[in-house]
Parts: C-alpha cells; structure tokens; sequence
C-alpha cells in the first residue's frame, strides 16, 4: 500500500475550491481506486493524506485532467505553496478501546 501526502499553505480559498475538493475526492475513489482519503487543518497548513493500492494507480490519478486542472488552480489562487510526498507502506497497525 502507498500513501501520498499532500502538505499546502493556503491561499484564498474561494467557494470553487470546496467545490474541486469534493470532486477530486469523488475521483479518486470512483475512478481510480483510493482506498482512503483524510484531510485536517490548522491556522498555517492543509494536510490531506490518502491512501493507494499501487503507485500506478497515483500516477494515473496525478495525470488526470480534471485533476490536472486543479493542480493549476491551486498554484494560481488556492495555495501560496505546497509539497507532495509519496510513501510505501511498510506496515500497519492500531489500537481501538
């Protein structure tokens, strides 16, 4: 399993990007197969996180129009800067009460 992590200092976040948020992560699951997908904020960063059976499935969705189309949107307006880690999961465990 990999995980890709996406880390951004937002920008102005008009009410199109809610709307490519919740479309891309439709995408992601619809057609290209992420298994999970969470994101959280603070006052400084943007952290979305999502989960992936296999890294050709991340470089198809990274090659996505629609997705691509985001991408240039956030550069342009949404984020004044952001990185992208990708990782291979090595091993997984929890603990629940």
């Amino acid at each position: 399993m990999y995980a890709v992590i996406f880390k951004a200092k937002p920008g102005k976040q008009d009410s199109g990007y809610n709307e490519m948020v919740k479309r891309m992560r439709e995408l992601a699951f619809d057609k290209y197969g992420c298994i999970d997908f969470i994101a959280a904020s603070d006052d400084e960063y943007e952290v979305t996180i999502s989960y992936w059976e296999d890294e050709e499935a991340i470089k198809r969705w990274k090659s996505d129009p629609e997705h691509a189309l985001a991408q240039q949107r956030g550069r342009e307006k949404w984020y004044t800067s952001y990185s992208v880690q990708i990782l291979e999961m090595k091993r997984q465990y929890s603990f629940e009460s």
